[in-house]
């Protein structure tokens, strides 16, 4: 509900000096030396179309006796002004006034306005031929305001428009509004409720008239009733004088009212609605020009030329009290003042006020409902478009008028804060969470794999099991290096992979607990690291099993030269050093990080640790390699001795190696949970323990329950026996 002044629009300039015209006494006249114009719908006709543009003579319309008291207030105000010796000293002000009795019949007067010597020059210098008009008050209904404002503002005329209440059942004007309530208590309607506008909230024939309870209750809104200090006796004075119309009004023919039988009595006991208002806009238009003439306390500065850019800057500086109201504008013009009553027909005729509303400094609305007799039955009446929301939904207009809306539910992730924004759901934060039509959000929970979980509890004694294992065997290996079996498994090769594998078993106890910085780094490079080494002495060995008996005899200087150079251990560390290079330029530039996932739950947290994949690529690049080298140089071995199993054993823990990732591989892209972590733990320790169980656990069998095997007669013997074989 946005309050606003009567119509008030700045208009036109100032002339250089007061144009001498001899004019009779007239209500709508007065000489000044600065003119305000007026226009009042004093009088009301119908809007009737022509083939062809018509004049209307207003004095001949029905007569609004509301307006005329409007237009008799802005004549005293005028006149108020000029008997005041502290406002505008020795300057006068003057008024042209017409009767805009229709919204697209009246523009002769407007055009009258705009004139000068009955000549309008919209593209003329703003400094030549100035209308002697500074401002114009009026029109009383936006409706007439908005047919006119472009006419004002093509030199730039500010305006300043009062607006109606929008939300209505009826909004009319006085003599629309009578014949709408008397059609209705002719059609017998009854038990409603009417809401009724400023414009004939107090109107006192529709209060008084005759059966006017039938139909129902009537609440409205309304100007607050300011008395007016010597307005009774200016209209008793003014209707003893006898007002005569010169011959030029005649033209325009809306400079005159019939209002010669009405008395004194009628006009100030007529609905006083915007009284104030226009009061007010004349005593703020003389403050603007008081201020832009730089008026003292006796005279005021003849030298400055008035526009009407000056006097709406100075406008919108007005801060001055008037009738114990302070009267104070925005920097758009709009008034910072003023409030609306809330009014109730009662049984007594009268609109008794219940409420009110106040705009400034704040919004502040009361009403009595206590005060409120309700003739609808005696059933307090609802009245909605639609009906209000359920709980955690969001209001969806449909219209321009927000009590017409659609309900709409506000999804996962998401709530509605009714008293901030009805029609807006709110998104939570990252750490919260809220399921569909909530009004609040819920931290999330935050979940990761702990150390007490029954799988983490297994997997690390998997992991102590497996690092005891690898200590057994380096002290089997160790007690039987010289053995066949502990030659031909690698011989000091054997205890750098126990080594590896050891290290790499690391990795699996930085998979539980809160992950940090430090923890995601240590579940990732150890493995990475000791792992490929471990890969890189299966390829080496599994080359030397196929150069032994294959590629020695036919690639006998190859051979020499890989083993004088000792071959074998510059592949290894190689490799070794390749992958510390790769894993210490990626992990620098991009290390993995706690990274905490929320698109899998919606209430929960699942903290993570993040691997850039630009910086992991190299190192899994080459753990592949790796991996395929080996799994090469093991499948060409596979018709060596029967019994002699170096290379399909390892040729099986490749296999199973590769099994497990994918295993692992389709468990992520498939499953998402905190036991992602686990089961990537589980891959990690079935890598390890695949070489442990498939390719040295049958050596230690071997030494410790088939000694007869672990001879140097008996692998020659299979050695002999191949060579005899491929020779056939």
């Amino acid at each position: 509900m946005k309050h606003f002044l009567a119509s008030l629009s700045l208009l036109g300039a100032f002339l250089h000096a007061s144009a001498q015209r001899a004019a009779p006494a007239s209500e709508f006249l007065l000489e000044g030396d600065y003119l305000l114009g007026g226009i009042f719908d004093i009088h009301h006709t119908a809007t009737v179309y022509h083939d062809r543009p018509e004049a209307i003579d207003c004095s001949s319309k029905p007569l609004i006796l509301s307006s005329y008291r409007r237009f008799q207030l802005m004549r005293f105000s005028v006149e108020e002004i000029n008997n005041s010796t502290d406002l505008l000293p020795n300057v006068s002000l003057g008024y042209e006034i017409f009767d805009h009795c229709s919204e697209v019949h009246n523009f002769p007067g407007i055009l009258k306005l705009l004139s000068v010597d009955s000549l309008i020059q919209p593209r003329a210098e703003p400094h030549k031929n100035l209308s002697k008009v500074i401002a114009v008050v009026g029109p009383f209904s936006s409706s007439d305001t908005l047919t006119v404002a472009p006419l004002f503002m093509m030199d730039l005329v500010p305006m300043i428009d009062s607006q109606t209440i929008p939300i209505i059942i009826v909004f009319a004007r006085d003599l629309g509004a009578e014949l709408l309530i008397k059609s209705a208590i002719e059609l017998n309607v009854t038990n409603k409720v009417w809401i009724a506008v400023d414009t004939w909230s107090l109107n006192e024939k529709l209060l008084k008239e005759k059966r006017i309870k039938q139909i129902g209750t009537v609440l409205g809104v309304s100007q607050p009733v300011v008395t007016i200090p010597g307005f009774s006796d200016f209209i008793y004075h003014s209707k003893t004088q006898t007002h005569c119309e010169n011959a030029e009004q005649s033209f325009f023919c809306n400079q005159v009212s019939n209002s010669s039988n009405m008395t004194p009595e009628e006009i100030l006991n007529v609905d006083p609605s915007f009284n104030f208002p226009v009061y007010s806009a004349v005593y703020a238009i003389a403050h603007a020009l008081h201020n832009t003439l730089q008026c003292g306390t006796d005279s005021c500065n003849g030298n400055i030329t008035v526009f009407p850019y000056m006097v709406l800057s100075e406008m919108k500086k007005s801060n001055f009290t008037l009738l114990n109201q302070r009267i104070q504008f925005d920097v758009n013009g709009e008034p910072t003042f003023g409030s609306y009553s809330i009014v109730f027909w009662n049984q007594s005729g009268e609109a008794e006020e219940i409420g009110f509303s106040k705009f400034y400094p704040s919004q502040y609305f009361f009403i009595n409902s206590s005060s409120i007799h309700w003739f609808t039955k005696g059933e307090v009446p609802t009245s909605m478009c639609s009906p209000e929301c359920a709980v955690g939904f969001l209001k969806r207009s449909d219209s321009i008028h927000k009590c017409c809306f659609n309900c709409e539910i506000c999804p996962n992730g998401t709530y509605i804060n009714i008293t901030e924004n009805p029609y807006e759901c709110i998104n939570c934060q990252e750490t919260e969470w809220s399921a569909a039509g909530s009004t609040s959000c819920d931290p999330r929970e935050l979940v990761f794999v702990l150390f007490t979980d029954v799988g983490a509890v297994l997997i690390l004694v998997a992991a102590c099991v497996l690092v005891g294992l690898i200590v057994a065997m380096s002290v089997l290996f160790a007690i039987n290096y010289n053995t066949p079996v502990v030659r031909s498994a690698g011989g000091p090769m054997c205890f750098l992979i126990f080594g590896c594998l050891c290290l790499s078993s690391v990795s699996v106890f930085f998979y539980f607990g809160k992950p940090t910085a430090s923890s995601c780094v240590l579940r990732f490079l150890p493995f990475l690291l000791f792992y490929s080494v471990c890969l890189a002495c299966f390829v080496v060995r599994s080359f030397q099993i196929v150069s032994i008996f294959k590629m020695a005899a036919k690639f006998p200087k190859l051979h020499s030269v890989w083993m004088k150079y000792h071959g074998q251990w510059l592949f290894i560390t190689l490799a070794f050093v390749t992958q510390a290079l790769l894993l210490l330029v990626g992990y620098t530039l991009a290390p993995p990080n706690p990274h905490d996932e929320t698109l899998w739950f919606p209430d929960k947290t699942v903290r993570l640790c993040e691997i850039n994949i630009k910086a992991s690529v190299g190192p899994a690049v080459l753990l592949v390699s790796l991996c395929f080298l080996c799994f090469v140089f093991s499948y060409m071995g596979k018709d060596l001795p029967k019994n002699y199993n170096e290379a399909k054993a390892i040729t099986f823990c490749l296999l199973l190696l590769i099994l497990t990732w994918i295993i692992f591989s389709t468990g992520y892209l498939l499953y998402k949970s905190k036991d992602i972590q686990t089961l990537n733990a589980l891959a990690v320790l079935s890598s390890l323990y695949s070489f442990l169980l498939f390719y040295f656990l049958p050596k230690c069998y071997i030494i410790i329950f088939q000694s007869h095997r672990n001879t140097q007669e008996y692998f020659q013997g299979l050695i002999q026996n191949y060579t005899k074989t491929i020779s056939n």
